[in-house]
């Protein structure tokens, strides 16, 4: 199988946005759609900041990720976190995610990102086994933590 993955640019943000919803929903995230908006925007106008890359057919794409860029003095420069990723339900478990995950991996290694960091909720066994696969490891020792301002 191979999914077409292209970085998402503002003609995408129509689709982009859906797909965003879709996943908020799902995990309960509470934004307005200009709240989504607001955020996406500069990701597809060129922020360095951040990119957003849509998987599947281009009129209607199976999912998306949204990653972040930043800079780990302990993982040796530059360092991404993958903040959101999302498929459609109804296409889940062909392999996608997986296929996803390799590429864009393979993608942020050949620009000298030198770590990829993504979050998970331990008791979501199914989503560490995909995320195992795909050679992210837990780092028992440490722990996201977040204050909002």
């Amino acid at each position: 199988m191979t999914t077409a993955i292209h970085l998402a640019t503002s003609d995408d943000a129509p689709r982009l946005l859906t797909l965003i919803a879709a996943f908020h929903a799902e995990c309960g995230i509470e934004r307005s759609d200009e709240q989504r908006q607001a955020a996406l925007m500069p990701l597809l106008q060129g922020s360095p900041l951040g990119a957003a890359w849509l998987f599947g057919p281009a009129k209607a794409p199976t999912g998306y990720t949204i990653i972040t860029f930043g800079w780990s003095m302990e993982m040796g420069g530059m360092d991404a976190f993958i903040d959101e990723l999302f498929i459609r339900p109804s296409v889940r478990k062909r392999g996608i995610a997986s296929e996803v995950l390799m590429a864009i991996s393979s993608s942020l290694a050949g620009v000298d990102v030198k770590a990829l960091h993504l979050e998970v909720d331990r008791s979501d066994d199914a989503t560490q086994r995909l995320y195992t696969r795909a050679h992210f490891k837990l780092r028992d020792t440490y722990s996201l933590m977040t204050r909002m301002l």
